[in-house]
């Protein structure tokens, strides 16, 4: 049953529902036409080959039921865990599979075993295989296809993909590493019926600024659960005669991936102590090398628990171990250089190691960054990298290339503002070499971009080359203007050129669908034809508004109108997510699109524009200044930038500026809640699984790098709870009862309706069980739309 609290000044609501002060509602579920949108069977999911050979259509339902949420699970150091496959929670499954080449000659439906859902898909890097993870009542077991036959073959059973992904391919990408539950495992430990003692926790002078995360270990209970799921087995498996190799012993493994000439293993493991303030990521760690012919055991890094680690700081030794795509095992790894503390002035903050096979002697610096380090990419060339650091400072961002033991870049590929979309030269492509490692795609001189193409004028996706030489790019596709073509892959001739490219086309009328164009031609083919889910959903007009806030700052929307409009002003839903920006000219920059073809699912605010509003979605929030002061001023700038996007709907003539709604989700619930503390613009609003108390994130939220201690003005400011007084237009409140999200902890929502009922406000609180941050029940989704249309027909749209 529906949990729902509600409190009103005035108990003259036309729902029964809405009219008692507290009770255990049934669920409930909205108009039909709302229904038939969500109920629209949805687009297979698909898996593309590494090649860009092959598809798998992956057929999946389109809504979780209340009884695949309700599942029981184990919340643990972080974790949500199904004890049932020993995997973490999940909800949405495959249940249907179909293999087919990209031409469209060959095309088979690969038969599941009876009872067995899919939980994941991975290719082997020569695209010969694909490897499912198969879930039932029995746990998780893996399975391979050939893509010449398409028929699962079963590797093993018992799969325990807790901590990790459960398998990774060897480099011949036939056999595989996998993690198992060990046979003498047993069932998980009884929880005892009187504790053996306190907890107890100490601070001894360290600084440890801690984020508020969900579900950490609270008892020797908890610590001996955690453990009874993470252990596992390492073995390695051959499909081709059916051999499982066990490699060492009993371990909690989170990270395991062989070297690039199969001679190695790098594991990484969790270790004891637990701790009852980090999740499992901030626990002890272990980094070792195995040989696998010769059974060595080479410790690479002891990685202490997290403490100490300042406030988007990092932790100091080694980090981000992983294997080079060159030669035969060769690991690289970043260490700070600035005690991992981003406010020490220091003129390097990182350094990429680097340590050969068989791991004796001392690892090599072979590269040093003023920025904190961000991503390190393999040329061809095995003596140039690409790498890639970001100024915290500036929010900066930039890529150049390096020969491996020099510090002054060869050249610079990239250097921008990293929230300026418009002078963003796109992604660089990847492939698998020769041996399964990823390296930059390159042909020549010539590596390989992907990007969105966001001008003023609206996004145009293009394919590009850029020359390692001369730095000069050439577009290689762009998509039309009246469209959304978005690159997915490009396709080689079989002497390794690419010659086409795999893209996803939508327009405003056309759902998306897979094309194959040959570069250069402006012809194409259809790899896809799915057809419209709702047809409805096309008689919603879209526009693209821009506008101005009163400081210069330029803002944006997409704005839906109902099917029919005729003219008439119209009640407003003012959607919105705040976003940070260090000046103007990036904040103005505008995304969105009226070509995007329009999906509705989950509880979403769009459904009102089949409703009779006016729904301005995304609109534009932004928070300018200074990234270690920007939230003095976040309420003043929310506040001018909602004003600006009512007067537009005013002077435009769509909506009526005395019958405004706003609201948002997680941040944008945060937001909500602040514009109605500290205005009066609106008549109502619907905050979902936010915080609304900055006292209890004390160390940082969002963006926020102060602690409460020192800027307390600001998170008093930012802390909607302490103005819950002045929230006067009423407020529709939603929280899943086993929210994940750290910062969004469900007390939140309780105590903001505690105070506004306290203070003599009008509110109604819908606790969702089963579900988290986001919700995924069929039964929820309907059941919060629901309230949704209810809440805002209410309050909102009757003159």
């Amino acid at each position: 049953m529906q949990r729902a609290i509600s409190l009103s000044s005035s108990p003259t609501h036309n729902q029964q529902a809405m009219s008692a002060r507290e009770n255990i509602a049934p669920y409930r579920e909205p108009p039909q036409v709302v229904v038939d949108v969500l109920d629209a069977p949805p687009t297979p999911l698909l898996s593309l080959s590494p090649d860009a050979r092959w598809l798998v259509f992956v057929e999946h339902s389109a809504m979780p039921s209340l009884a695949d949420v309700a599942r029981p699970m184990a919340r643990l150091a972080g974790l949500r865990i199904d004890p049932a496959t020993n995997a973490h929670h999940q909800t949405v499954f495959g249940l249907a599979l179909m293999l087919r080449d990209l031409k469209g000659e060959r095309e088979r439906r690969v038969v599941l075993p009876e009872g067995r859902r899919v939980s994941s898909i991975r290719w082997s890097h020569d695209a010969r295989r694909f490897a499912c993870l198969l879930v039932d009542d029995a746990g998780t077991s893996l399975w391979v296809a050939d893509v010449n036959d398409a028929e699962l073959t079963l590797v093993t059973a018992g799969i325990n993909a807790v901590l990790s992904g459960g398998f990774e391919w060897m480099p011949d990408g036939v056999r595989l590493l996998a993690s198992l539950v060990p046979p003498a495992r047993g069932e998980r430990p009884a929880e005892p019926p009187l504790p053996r003692g306190p907890k107890v926790l100490e601070a001894r002078g360290d600084t440890t600024p801690l984020r508020t995360y969900q579900d950490l270990l609270q008892s020797e209970h908890d610590e001996q659960s955690f453990e009874h799921f993470a252990r596992s087995e390492l073995v390695l498996c051959d499909p081709r005669d059916g051999s499982v190799e066990r490699l060492g012993e009993d371990r909690m493994f989170w990270e395991f991936e062989s070297s690039p000439d199969g001679e190695w293993l790098l594991v990484s493991t969790i270790e004891r102590p637990f701790s009852f303030l980090h999740p499992y990521s901030g626990f002890p760690q272990r980094v070792e090398c195995w040989g696998l012919q010769s059974r060595a055991r080479v410790l690479i890094a002891d990685v202490p628990t997290a403490e100490n680690v300042p406030i988007e700081g990092v932790r100091t030794g080694p980090r981000h171990v992983m294997w080079s795509a060159h030669g035969g095992a060769r690991l690289v790894w970043l260490e700070a250089l600035d005690g991992g503390d981003p406010r020490r002035k220091v003129p390097h903050r990182d350094r990429w190691m680097r340590f050969d096979a068989p791991f004796t002697g001392e690892a090599r610096e072979f590269l040093r960054l003023e920025h904190r380090a961000s991503g390190l990419s393999f040329l061809k060339d095995a003596d140039r990298v690409l790498a890639r650091d970001y100024d915290r400072d500036r929010r900066w961002t930039r890529l150049r290339t390096f020969k491996c033991g020099e510090n002054e870049p060869s050249s610079v590929l990239d250097d921008r503002s990293a929230r300026d979309r418009y002078g963003d030269p796109g992604s660089i492509l990847f492939e698998p070499a020769a041996r399964g490692r990823r390296i930059v795609r390159q042909r020549g001189e010539w590596i390989f971009r992907f990007g969105n193409g966001d001008s003023a004028d609206g996004p145009r996706p293009f394919a590009a080359r850029q020359s390692l030489a001369t730095l000069a790019t050439e577009r290689l596709f762009q998509s039309g203007a009246d469209e959304i073509e978005s690159p997915v892959s490009l396709v080689d001739d079989e002497s390794g050129t690419p010659v086409q490219l795999v893209t996803r086309h939508e327009s405003a009328l056309s759902p998306p669908n897979l094309r194959l164009r040959r570069l250069g031609s402006d012809a194409f083919d259809a790899l896809t034809a799915f057809t419209d889910p709702a047809p409805i959903l096309r008689r919603i007009e879209k526009r693209m508004l821009s506008y101005e806030r009163a400081d210069g700052v330029q803002l944006s929307g997409e704005l839906y109108l109902p099917p029919g409009w005729n003219g008439e002003r119209l009640p407003i839903v003012l959607w919105a997510y705040p976003h940070d920006y260090v000046d103007q000219d990036t904040a103005s920059q505008n995304t969105a699109s009226k070509h995007r073809f329009t999906r509705i699912g989950g509880p979403s605010h769009l459904f009102f524009a089949l409703l009779g509003y006016a729904v301005l979605d995304d609109a534009s929030m932004p928070i300018v200044g200074d990234p270690e002061t920007m939230n003095d001023t976040f309420v003043d700038q929310a506040v001018s930038s909602a004003r600006a996007a009512i007067e537009h709907l005013d002077a435009i003539g769509v909506g009526d500026p005395a019958r405004v709604g706003v609201g948002g989700h997680s941040y944008g619930a945060f937001m909500t809640a602040c514009l109605l503390a500290h205005s009066d613009l609106f008549k109502a609003g619907i905050a979902r699984s936010g915080a609304y108390n900055r006292t209890l994130t004390p160390f940082g939220f969002q963006a926020e790098r102060r602690t409460l201690w020192e800027a307390p003005d600001s998170y008093v400011k930012l802390s909607p709870f302490l103005s819950a007084h002045t929230i006067k237009a009423p407020l529709l409140l939603v929280h899943g009862e086993k929210d994940e999200n750290p910062g969004t902890h469900y007390l939140q929502t309780e105590r903001l309706f505690h105070a506004i009922k306290g203070t003599g406000g009008t509110a109604r609180f819908v606790s969702l069980p089963h579900e988290g941050h986001g919700y995924r029940a069929r039964e929820s989704i309907l059941h919060v739309l629901a309230e949704q249309i209810d809440w805002f027909d209410t309050y909102l749209k009757a003159r």
